[in-house]
């Protein structure tokens, strides 16, 4: 698909495995691309490590407690960092997401309404997002908030309780679609409905009677994962297809980032081959 370049995490293949085993493998099964994961080599070794796999950087990811004032100068600061690291590889996006915190957790895939950031909080969030897009767009590099099961920002309603206070020419979108579908969320109609503010996107798929099951025991983020949650793109839930079919009705042009945090599939490779596969079978 024209404009869409397919990059793969590593989350799958963990801490453990050396660098250059999850570049080739990655590489092997024929992705573009994966996040820089190596802050011990400079920007140019990277350039060059990547290159000898055929591969490109991808967007990298700041996690942090953006509703703390505390902590809005020491994040704008990260960021900052971050996004000339990113550019220096090539990378014009920095997803950033609220940390996971132990009560959010503990509510996985079934938050109540009752249970988000207080007012206080959104705002907070708001305005510290503002300041660090702001900053990192000197960079030449936008930030693309990324919704995550766990943290403050988990369904539909409170990245649309967000956006509403962000500056979106500030802000951007950097969804996990994943993530939306085990909160119980549409995938497809946030592609529909946010077509100027998406600008990367993660994307991994969730196993329906997994998540039904927890759902109705109420179990814990650790339980959902345990149980296997996560699934391969295609042998999930979400209608691939129809988001596809969404980004490419809204003009999408970007990063598009398989992840899959833990396989059930004999190995990390396996798991990457089973998404690209069903990934090129619907044209991407």
């Amino acid at each position: 698909m024209e404009g869409i370049q397919i990059a793969c995490g590593r989350i799958t293949w963990g801490r453990a495995a050396p660098e250059e085993q999850v570049l080739a493998e990655i590489a092997r099964a024929g992705y573009e691309g994966t996040p820089a994961g190596n802050a011990a080599h400079s920007a140019q070794e990277t350039l060059a490590i990547y290159a000898k796999y055929g591969l490109k950087p991808a967007p990298g990811y700041l996690g942090a407690a953006f509703w703390d004032k505390d902590q809005a100068e020491t994040i704008v600061q990260q960021a900052v960092l971050q996004a000339r690291t990113g550019r220096a590889l090539g990378c014009t996006e920095l997803y950033v997401a609220a940390n996971l915190t132990p009560e959010r957790r503990a509510l996985s895939g079934h938050v109540r309404p009752d249970d988000a950031l207080s007012q206080a909080g959104f705002k907070q969030m708001a305005e510290t997002l503002n300041r660090v897009g702001e900053a990192t767009l000197k960079e030449d590099v936008r930030i693309c908030f990324h919704n995550h099961v766990g943290s403050f920002i988990e369904t539909r309603a409170e990245i649309d309780q967000l956006f509403a206070l962000v500056d979106r020419a500030l802000v951007f979108l950097g969804p996990d679609l994943g993530h939306l579908a085990w909160a119980g969320d549409d995938a497809v109609q946030l592609c529909l409905d946010y077509p100027t503010s998406i600008k990367t996107m993660h994307i991994k798929d969730i196993n329906p009677a997994v998540r039904a099951e927890g759902v109705a025991k109420g179990w814990d983020y650790k339980t959902f994962s345990d149980h296997g949650i996560f699934a391969e793109i295609g042998e999930g839930l979400i209608d691939y297809p129809a988001v596809f079919e969404a980004l490419q009705k809204t003009g999408f042009r970007g990063w598009v980032m398989v992840e899959t945090d833990v396989t059930q599939k004999p190995s990390a490779y396996e798991s990457a081959v089973v998404s690209r596969s069903y990934l090129k079978g619907i044209g991407v």
